[in-house]
């Protein structure tokens, strides 16, 4: 019976005019065709070559390298220091801020070069009446206290030897005169070097933000005068400068602890570079004038494109000696100021010094500060 039924159904299947056999067969190879037709690409919409039209990935997919990491830019980050830098992306340490102590009496003059500075100096400072050196050898009534005491940072100061017999270390002494006559001009009275040097020592130390210099008319041995630094302890402050380089500020100078400068008259020493030749390194005003009206900032000697100068502000009298009699004339304040205002217009900065005899007369510290404190293009 069972097997009727089957052999019926196969009758009716094939028979004419079923369809059913038909559609089955087309829909069986209609899904194989959808099947076969599917787009190839790129599916992954993180890729540089994604196709969205894609149906199947076929492993196409190119993956550009990512772009590196730019590379920072160093400076300082800190907008409250004096060198922000508004460009910088990672600190590096190097921010600088103004200082709030004074260096050489005014917190401007910290971040100023050396050769931006004006400071107040005596000629021969040793030569005075305190020294036991009376006049007409003598430039000062007051000796090294009382002008440090009065605001003095730099001093002009003359060696020789004791006597033209005994050229030794032992026999050096502060005097001035002309070696040349056959004796030393100490006759007219000497000053200890290590003495004087010894008391500017222990004053450098006290004052530890003031930069200080020395202007040395040199007659004995360099091998001499550096023995006298080495035995007062001043060796190690002094500052070495390479020349046509640019000065430090007053602060660097601080922080490095190279605080004393010092010029010698006469030429270059490479075994000494701490006395750096003057009219190399620096040049010099005319020097004891006739009077007030002859003074100007014309170049005596020395470079005049060098930034570091001399204003030379003493009066000589007939016999041609310094004259304490007109020191109040010279060391006028105003008219120092004024003097120093001619050198910049002439010049474009101020004068490094101004050098006085009779310091007493007059102020020569409150001119020097008044020249610091006006604004130049040149700060």
């Amino acid at each position: 019976m069972r097997g009727h039924v089957i052999l019926l159904t196969m009758v009716l299947l094939l028979s004419p005019g079923c369809t059913y056999f038909d559609d089955y067969v087309e829909e069986t190879t209609s899904e194989d065709n959808t099947e076969t037709d599917a787009l190839l690409g790129c599916t992954d919409p993180d890729a540089e070559n994604y196709n969205s039209d894609a149906t199947e990935d076929d492993g196409s997919c190119d993956y550009s390298d990512p772009e590196p990491e730019p590379e920072p830019v160093l400076g300082c980050t800190d907008s409250e220091a004096m060198n922000y830098n508004s460009n910088a992306t990672q600190d590096d340490g190097s921010c600088e801020y103004m200082e709030t102590i004074p260096c050489n009496g005014l917190v401007i003059l910290c971040h100023r070069t050396y050769d931006q500075v004006t400071f107040p100096e005596t000629h021969n400072s040793y030569s005075t009446h305190e020294d036991n050196i009376y006049y007409p050898a003598s430039n000062h009534r007051t000796g090294f206290q009382a002008q440090w005491n009065a605001g003095m940072r730099a001093f002009m100061l003359d060696t020789h030897y004791l006597t033209t017999a005994d050229q030794s270390v032992s026999n050096v002494r502060f005097c001035h005169g002309d070696s040349d006559r056959g004796f030393s001009p100490c006759t007219y009275g000497a000053v200890d070097p290590w003495a004087w040097l010894n008391k500017l020592e222990s004053e450098i130390n006290s004052e530890e933000r003031d930069i200080v210099t020395l202007l040395i008319e040199n007659y004995v041995e360099p091998d001499h005068l550096k023995e006298i630094f080495d035995d007062v302890g001043l060796s190690e402050m002094m500052y070495v400068h390479q020349m046509n380089s640019e000065w430090p500020t007053l602060i660097e100078m601080i922080n490095m602890n190279k605080r004393l400068v010092v010029f010698w008259e006469q030429s270059s020493d490479s075994q000494h570079p701490y006395f750096h030749d003057f009219l190399t390194h620096s040049w010099t005003t005319n020097y004891a004038d006739d009077d007030t009206s002859s003074m100007n900032c014309d170049k005596l000697r020395g470079d005049v494109n060098q930034p570091v100068f001399h204003m030379n502000n003493w009066l000589k009298n007939q016999a041609g000696l310094s004259d304490p009699n007109r020191a109040s004339e010279a060391n006028d304040v105003d008219f120092m100021v004024e003097r120093a205002i001619e050198c910049v217009e002439l010049h474009g900065k101020r004068p490094t010094f101004i050098a006085v005899d009779w310091w007493e007369e007059g102020d020569v510290v409150e001119a020097a500060e008044r020249v610091n404190l006006m604004e130049l293009d040149s700060d």
